[in-house]
């Protein structure tokens, strides 16, 4: 029976993957073997995502729509340089890597196309057999915004120019006229863009993109700590114990200063962040207009559908200062240096009175220590509950789009809901996760959603590609919440 159903005239069918993290190859450190292993060449994804797109043509009754759905590329991840640097390597890009001026998101761009031969060549093949290919941007691979790197990943996939085979959208996209495709950080305040319609700002008198908090942070810390698979976040957002664990077991022989390196990484990250987010954006007046109009016109929507959907954005976590130190756990480091500094203080008192040893000082310490102790143990995880789409904020989609079909990525936890008048699809992962960092085992799955044109509309499926697999498969026992149990804040 399946046979005799026919597609609605007009209505593309639809692929939509998200969450690749395609960086460079990660070398094996010499006496540090696990030191980022999920970025070693043996972990790309390539192939498999090869075989995804021949199944799809194979089975395609017209040409597909491929949305690649945000953090395709992982800008943020690459730590290595060019040989011939373009003026002084600052201390900061030597450690962690080059910031996002545009010369330099060309270079990690260029990277990332010679590396990954098998991906780039099945989406040249998939292109010139007809099919569409739509890069919604991400918060990873916000240096998309340069029209320069879009070009360079047009020449990459021989693309012609013609946007009806390659787009760049800018933060959303209207599939079909009943699907809202987003990746999803600008509902995340740790990774929310503040401008999306105008990343550019002036740092040290050269533009820039402004980069989320969430991505500085993985900049300046995270790649400064590479036994933390950023992939999977229970393995790096622990509580104290678990932090303690990881460390004796992994970390003690080959990064015993892990608590310094942590220290100024996340220093550095709170002033860098702040100082970025407060920077004016660079805005011609003359020029707003054109560009909302740009920006709707490959959303496949109208500038007035951008300007309400651009008001939904959650602030940033910047705007709190108090909470990214939370979120770094400086607030903890800085309570820690407040007991060393009693301590000491205690012991000078002591000692003024009383003349004693300096070995005393540890015993005020031991003393001074359990409200440390209690203040960090209760800290735990965060929930890993899925609320970039409320029930206000999907009511709100549905009446400004006119759609019935939300899907995000960004969290990495592939799901279905319905969310008030929405249906909500969380498209998954797929880059390389895994619960220690041997990479021994494995955590999650690919997945990926599809829309195909059938009478009464389009209902997106959510389906996994399993590693090494030649055939998708429904992704098992999708998850159904009744609205009035999801949070409504936003």
């Amino acid at each position: 029976m399946e046979a005799e159903v026919q597609p609605e005239p007009g209505v593309p069918e639809t692929v939509i993957v998200s969450d690749m993290h395609l960086a460079d190859a990660e070398p094996v450190a010499k006496g540090r073997p696990y030191w980022r292993a999920y970025k070693q060449a043996r972990f790309f994804i390539d192939d498999d995502f090869a075989r995804l797109l021949a199944h799809a043509d194979a089975e395609a009754e017209g040409p597909i729509e491929l949305i690649l759905n945000g953090d395709i590329f992982d800008f943020d991840s690459i730590t290595r340089l060019p040989e011939h640097f373009e003026g002084p390597a600052s201390w900061i890009v030597r450690l962690r890597g080059l910031p996002s001026e545009e010369w330099m998101s060309l270079f990690k761009i260029d990277l990332i196309i010679e590396e990954h031969p098998v991906w780039f060549e099945a989406m040249r093949g998939f292109i010139e057999k007809g099919h569409r290919a739509v890069f919604v941007i991400g918060n990873h691979d916000a240096e998309l915004h340069w029209p320069s790197v879009q070009e360079r990943l047009r020449d990459a996939l021989h693309d012609d120019g013609d946007e009806h085979r390659v787009t760049f959208a800018t933060a959303f996209y209207i599939s079909g006229g009943d699907t809202y495709v987003s990746h999803g950080h600008l509902y995340d305040p740790l990774c929310s863009e503040k401008s999306p319609i105008d990343p550019l700002i002036l740092v040290h008198g050269r533009p820039r993109i402004r980069l989320p908090f969430g991505d500085m942070a993985m900049r300046y810390m995270l790649n400064g700590m590479g036994y933390f698979n950023p992939h999977a976040t229970a393995n790096y957002v622990m509580s104290a114990r678990d932090y303690a664990r990881f460390f004796f077991r992994f970390m003690a022989r080959t990064q015993p200063f892990l608590i310094w390196t942590w220290f100024w990484s996340a220093l550095t990250t709170l002033i860098l962040s702040l100082r970025d987010f407060w920077q004016p954006e660079m805005r011609d007046p003359m020029l707003v207009e054109e560009k909302t109009e740009s920006v709707a016109r490959r959303s496949n929507t109208t500038a007035a559908v951008v300007r309400r959907v651009m008001a939904l954005t959650v602030p940033s976590a910047c705007t709190d200062p108090v909470q990214v130190a939370r979120v770094l756990w400086l607030d903890r480091g800085l309570f820690f240096l407040g007991i060393l500094y009693l301590a000491w203080q205690v012991l000078l008192t002591v000692n003024f009175v009383w003349p004693i040893s300096p070995w005393w000082g540890f015993l005020f310490l031991l003393l001074l220590f359990p409200p440390f102790l209690l203040y960090s143990f209760r800290v735990s995880p965060p929930d890993t509950e899925d609320t970039l789409l409320t029930e206000q904020r999907a009511l709100m989609l549905h009446n400004i789009t006119g759609t019935k079909n939300v899907v995000f990525g960004h969290t990495h936890g592939p799901l279905v809901r319905t969310v008030g008048p929405m249906t909500y699809v969380n498209g998954g992962f797929w880059s390389p996760a895994f619960k220690e960092p041997s990479c021994e085992t494995r955590l999650g799955t690919q997945t990926f959603v599809r829309l195909r044109p059938r009478p009464g509309g389009r209902r997106p499926e959510l389906l996994e590609w399993p590693p090494g697999g030649e055939a998708p498969r429904p992704y098992p026992a999708p998850v159904t919440t009744p609205a009035s149990e999801l949070a409504t804040t936003t």
